[in-house]
């Protein structure tokens, strides 16, 4: 009972954010609930080192009966993708299918590589003995961008419409397309059969082909099954099934569940909400996943914050943390630009669009529970008896806290100046004129 009363607190905890969040009517309801999360769940890392509060009792107790990675990957993702993929619009997306498929492939692929071998040259000036392959693996699940974060900032700012759909296309996808590659590179360094190219390129396209088809499937058949009936809260039920019995499904028959999701998200927003549902039926699906997104995402943070009280910070983990904002950062740099590079080439974009992408890929709860999911007992520095999972996951908390606070709370400047370079770019001035450099 102590873990379902423990829910029971955070979920009431995060209610009353959202409530307060809505008083203030200020900030996106998503980012305020992330972002109070996020402070509260530093507060009680800080609060976890007073002994009598009895609060890293209470997180040691909660570890050794809950699994945190399982419950989020195994668990509440499903929902959270399956949520995203109902808001993708296809039709606004058409016109920029093949940048959403290169920053969500591509970026995600060159950021992995880009931050691996960055964090495995800086372990070695700094003499960490941090193997590449575990550099590769935290390069992996840093990678891919938060869609909740994401999608509620360009919904709230109203940012240019191509920057808008590029970002939200790439930050659903590319959670599912990370979480593959997070996969193969976890498998490489913990699985106990050696792995060969031919091995991991048939695991790579098993997860991510698989994925994408059965998603397909999953969403065509609930699409008939919606269709058939004419009840709201059956047709809410059946929506409901995809991401619980369906994400079980596709991790039963060994394909990428989030994937999945997001395909059965997509179809279901697009062909079934079109064809098969009244318009009261469509704003109550709008309604409760919303409702879905926030109440998982609060809790999701405040949990967080209490599994971080089982760490013991050494003066090696506060050097990482410090290391590993910037150099997230440089990675989503050059990989976004990398692929503007090529795309510059067919396409004008807003000059503002790399300088956006870059600071509005925040990371969130998908990162940290990959880096949980990492094995404890591997000790990289024994005289502190400091693994590979403790260094993995303060870098990513780090991360994580510095991109919904910081970054997401500093965007509004970039997003404004895009949308002043857009009316010009309409108007046919020079975007690049007076005041608007780039």
């Amino acid at each position: 009972m102590f873990v379902y009363h423990l829910l029971c607190f955070l979920a009431t905890v995060s209610v009353f954010i959202a409530y307060f969040s809505l008083k203030l009517n200020r900030f996106q309801n998503t980012i305020v609930i992330t972002a109070v999360a996020l402070v509260i769940s530093l507060v009680m890392a800080l609060l976890g080192q007073i002994e009598h509060l009895q609060l890293k009792q209470i997180a040691d107790k909660l570890q050794t009966q809950f699994n945190f990675s399982d419950f989020l990957l195994n668990g509440i993702l499903g929902f959270l993708l399956f949520a995203g993929g109902l808001g993708i619009k296809l039709a606004h997306m058409k016109d920029q299918k093949w940048e959403i498929t290169i920053l969500a492939l591509l970026a995600t692929l060159l950021s992995t590589f880009i931050i691996g071998f960055g964090l495995y040259g800086l372990c070695l000036l700094l003499s960490i003995p941090l193997q590449l392959v575990y550099c590769l693996l935290f390069g992996a699940l840093i990678s891919p961008t938060d869609p909740i974060a994401v999608l509620a900032i360009v919904k709230k700012l109203n940012a240019p419409a191509r920057i808008s759909i590029q970002i939200e296309g790439e930050s659903l996808f590319n959670d599912g397309f990370g979480l593959v590659i997070f996969v193969t590179i976890f498998t490489i360094a913990f699985g106990t059969d050696t792995p060969t190219i031919a091995s991991v390129t048939e695991m790579f396209l098993t997860e991510a082909i698989g994925g994408i088809l059965y998603g397909i499937v999953l969403g065509g058949l609930f699409h008939w099954l919606i269709k058939s009936t004419d009840d709201p809260y059956m047709e809410l039920l059946f929506t409901m099934l995809v991401p619980s019995a369906g994400y079980a499904v596709a991790q039963m028959i060994g394909v990428s569940g989030p994937l999945a999701m997001v395909m059965a998200g997509i179809l279901i927003g697009n062909v079934t909400r079109e064809l098969g549902l009244t318009e009261a039926s469509k704003v109550t699906l709008d309604h409760f996943w919303e409702l879905v997104d926030q109440f998982l995402n609060g809790i999701l943070f405040l949990m967080i914050g209490l599994m971080m009280l089982t760490l013991v910070f050494h003066w090696q983990d506060w050097i990482m943390m410090a290391i590993a904002v910037p150099l997230v950062l440089l990675g989503r740099y050059l990989s976004v630009k990398c692929c503007y590079l090529g795309m510059t080439r067919f396409r004008a974009y807003n000059p503002m669009s790399i300088k956006i992408l870059t600071w509005g890929g925040l990371r969130g709860g998908l990162a940290l529970a990959m880096a949980m999911s990492v094995p404890a007992g591997i000790i990289v520095i024994p005289e502190k008896q400091i693994d590979v999972r403790e260094i993995l996951l303060v870098m990513t908390y780090a991360v994580v806290i510095f991109s919904i606070l910081v970054q997401g709370s500093t965007i509004t400047p970039m997003i404004d100046k895009a949308k002043r370079l857009e009316k010009k770019l309409a108007a046919g001035q020079d975007p690049m004129s007076n005041t608007d450099q780039q």
